[in-house]
């Protein structure tokens, strides 16, 4: 399954805005009372706006042309009563809709990282940490400006814009229907540059994506960027993205602007015509010049609201392209789905492949054909050349992949069958590179282990005493109260190694596999993990892929791996003699 986010681009481009918004406001469907709230109040905000310019044209029509200044006065306490409400509502609005954008912010970066919580290795293969993060903190963000700032002034304004139209043709139609005529032309034009602006934000977005894992990269590989002396390189690169990101900000820039001066233009036109068409009607007796007062007000209502909703539009769009950019990832599903069994079948074997195939997405078939069988109790070593297949292999066996073809089978039971914490539980994996996150050692080393959560310092000391772990646990200074740094940068990568080891091996996996899991560690450390693993249960079996030879001296049996195909090599020697001569097992 292709997991790449940038491919799936051109595809969610096509996503009309209506759907976007439908599954938007799914995700937000615990909001409905706020949202409804939030709305009442917009609603009675632009009502009373409304009203004012009605009232003020009748005060100069009924009192202030008659200087009649007792009703001058009733009229301006009423005004003043209903612009103090128009101030309480403004803050009850605002307060509703910043709460709801924060809690949508909450609600969507919990949503995004849950789902890729429950993402194969393979998506993160194919799609880069920095714009995943640019996805989480960025996109997301932007979402949160528009609801908790942009979206009660756009609610607000069409509503204003949409009352202020009834009240120009109520008011009078033939000089309603000249006042309106302009919207036209503006309707029109959003319909057809929409679109446009809307491509040219994703685009933006995706480079700030793309400028933030290339920044990630070369921060992460800042130290070989030295060694190496390869800063020219980088500093090339960067510099690409960064002109990359110039390039699509004032695109995107030029096509969020775009609207307002458009918008304006018409705008201005249409006060015009009021003005001129008014004043035509004031002398033929059809009109006076209260009415005329209000009705440019109202022509200035329904005209600014358009003008804000020029800026608005642009940050919705913002707003839709980076949704597009979430709901991309919250759209998809694991490829590493559970399968029902009604029964296991009859087994000898502990972990046997039958007829499996594997590829990469759009790349060659890795594994061709391949079948065999994994003992219990007995340890094996997978040997062969860089990039003959060993560590693919071995992924399958922890279900990191599935095959594309063949099926893998576990205790008898298809390995698709098991619960991910099943499996976790049944199989250690240790890699050459082994994860850490920063607290302690022992929080790392109980990282994913519910059964000694409970225990204290104590109990857990005597545990890895009992498992022959406490030689491993002397090279740390404070024992298990040792300080892990973030990335680990205060260990050396043998002892984050001792700590991986010592996690998987209190797990008591019946599966072990060590990928190039003591190619960091020096020779006094690998002799101590030796002795543990000599300490493994009887039943334990062990999978080892090591390009030191003295690693794969003593299993009890090694395969070759190379060119798709998995073959027993015979002896330790026959596996040297193969792996010096690079030759395809027979």
């Amino acid at each position: 399954m292709n997991y790449n986010l940038n491919q799936l681009t051109a595809k969610e481009h096509k996503t009309s805005t209506v759907s976007s918004l439908k599954r938007l406001l799914r995700l937000i469907a615990h909001e409905r009372k706020n949202l409804l709230l939030a709305l009442l109040t917009i609603l009675i905000n632009a009502t009373l706006n409304l009203l004012g310019p009605y009232i003020i044209g009748h005060t100069i029509d009924a009192y202030v042309i008659t200087k009649q200044y007792h009703g001058l006065f009733v009229f301006s306490a009423i005004l003043l009563g209903m612009y103090l409400a128009v101030l309480l509502t403004s803050y009850l609005q605002t307060k509703l809709m910043g709460s709801i954008g924060q809690r949508l912010l909450f609600t969507l970066r919990n949503a995004i990282f849950n789902k890729l919580q429950r993402l194969p290795v393979a998506f993160f293969n194919q799609n880069k940490a920095g714009d995943l993060i640019s996805r989480v903190n960025n996109d997301t963000d932007k979402l949160n400006q528009f609801f908790s700032q942009a979206l009660t002034q756009f609610i607000g304004s069409i509503a204003t814009m949409t009352g202020a139209g009834i009240f120009l043709l109520v008011i009078n139609v033939k000089l309603g229907l000249a006042a309106l005529s302009p919207a036209i032309f503006i309707l029109l034009f959003t319909k057809v540059v929409s679109p446009w602006v809307k491509k040219k934000n994703a685009l933006n977005l995706k480079s700030t994506g793309s400028m933030s894992a290339e920044i990630q990269e070369s921060l992460d590989n800042f130290k070989v960027i030295v060694a190496f002396n390869r800063r020219d390189y980088f500093r090339k690169r960067f510099d690409e993205t960064n002109k990359e990101y110039y390039g699509t900000a004032i695109r995107a820039g030029l096509a969020n602007t775009i609207f307002l001066p458009v918008y304006s233009l018409f705008s201005s036109l249409a006060q015009l015509t009021v003005l001129a068409f008014g004043i035509y009607l004031i002398t033929i007796g059809e009109f006076t010049v209260g009415l005329l007062v209000s009705y440019l007000a109202y022509c200035v209502n329904f005209y600014h609201p358009l003008r804000q909703l020029a800026s608005l539009w642009s940050s919705f769009q913002v707003a839709m392209a980076g949704w597009d950019r979430i709901s991309q990832i919250l759209s998809l599903e694991t490829n590493l789905n559970r399968v029902t069994v009604e029964a296991a079948e009859t087994f000898s074997a502990l972990l046997e492949f039958k007829q499996v195939h594997f590829a990469y997405p759009n790349g060659k078939e890795i594994l061709h054909d391949i079948n065999l069988r994994l003992e219990k109790g007995k340890t094996y070593a997978l040997v062969g050349p860089t990039g003959g297949g060993k560590t693919t292999t071995a992924s399958l066996m922890a279900r990191l992949y599935d095959p594309t073809q063949g099926v893998v089978l576990l205790k008898g039971r298809d390995i698709r069958s098991y619960e991910p914490a099943e499996l976790a539980q049944k199989i250690g994996f240790i890699l050459q590179e082994p994860f850490l996150f920063s607290g302690t050692v022992k929080e790392n080393i109980l990282y994913g282990n519910g059964m000694y959560n409970a225990y204290t310092d104590e109990q857990l000391k005597e545990l890895i005493n009992v498992k022959g772990l406490e030689e491993l646990l002397s090279v740390f200074d404070r024992g298990l109260d040792t300080v892990v740094s973030s990335n680990a940068d205060n260990l050396s990568l043998g002892v984050k190694q001792v700590i991986a080891f010592i996690r998987a091996v209190l797990r008591d996996p019946e599966l072990l596999i060590l990928d190039e899991a003591t190619a960091n560690i020096d020779t006094v450390t690998e002799q101590l993990l030796e002795k543990i693993l000599k300490k493994l249960p009887e039943e334990t079996t062990l999978v080892i892929i090591a390009h030191r030879l003295n690693t794969i001296e003593n299993a009890d049996e090694i395969f070759f791996v190379n060119l798709g195909e998995v073959t027993r090599a015979g002896s330790f020697r026959e596996a040297i003699n193969r792996l010096m001569q690079g030759k395809r097992a027979s």
